[in-house]
């Protein structure tokens, strides 16, 4: 995976965390690797100031371990942790999709409509980067409709360990994706609080185990994980 160019984003320490959880997600980084400030920072020509705010923001997040005088260390990713993380997603992502279903405007709808419709033709055309940018906008605009901010801050920071960049690769997913859309849009322009909120659970809880496999193919997740532990991690080299 090349790395994107870094030298003109406003928010250097952001995107330095989306390139290193997804290497996580993708393998790039195994469990034991440890990532490496100056190495990080001389490859993406950047100072050390907004790789390690990124990192400190991943060990937050629970993918990376701080380890005294050996630097950071990548956690396991384990089924239990991506489960919890969706049943957490479905939980608050159907709550806001209520409150959304409660208040939408005929304008949202329209542009939550577009957005679909966009997103269909970027599916067709396999287009990933322009797929996992309009999925992040149709959630975003249904959360915007919920008019309940602090719910929707939480929902953005329980997604930032759910690997968005993964799904359009699960096979079979696309196609369930956008028929749970199609549901969830259906049940905002019937403001149907009920519905909405079982609709959009529904597509949240769904992925977990598409994803799980998904991601035990390509080695991240252990097909029979049990509780991994910072003690079971290698040595860091050269100590």
């Amino acid at each position: 995976m090349s790395a994107p160019d870094f030298s003109t984003r406003p928010q250097l320490s952001e995107a330095v965390a989306r390139l290193v959880r997804q290497r996580i997600f993708d393998g790039g980084y195994a469990a034991g690797t440890y990532v490496r400030l100056d190495q990080l920072a001389t490859e993406l020509g950047i100072s050390v100031t907004p790789v390690r705010e990124a990192l400190f923001e991943l060990r937050a997040e629970g993918l990376l371990d701080q380890q005294p005088h050996r630097g950071f260390v990548v956690l396991p990713v384990t089924r239990r942790d991506l489960a919890d993380v969706a049943d957490v997603q479905a939980f608050v992502g159907g709550e806001l999709a209520a409150r959304a279903a409660a208040g939408v405007t005929e304008e949202q709808l329209r542009e939550l409509n577009e957005i679909q419709d966009r997103l269909e033709q970027a599916y067709a055309g396999d287009d990933e980067e322009r797929i996992v940018r309009l999925n992040h906008d149709f959630h975003r605009a249904i959360n915007v409709a919920a008019d309940s901010p602090k719910l929707a801050q939480i929902m953005s920071q329980v997604t930032r360990y759910a690997p968005e960049a993964v799904f359009p690769g699960i096979a079979g997913w696309p196609e369930r994706s956008m028929q749970d859309h199609r549901k969830v849009l259906a049940a905002l322009a019937a403001r149907d609080q009920a519905l909405a909120r079982s609709a959009m659970a529904e597509h949240l809880a769904a992925g977990v185990m598409p994803l799980i496999e998904h991601l035990a193919g390509r080695g991240v997740v252990e097909r029979h994980d049990g509780d991994a532990h910072t003690d079971q991690l290698p040595p860091a080299p050269g100590t």
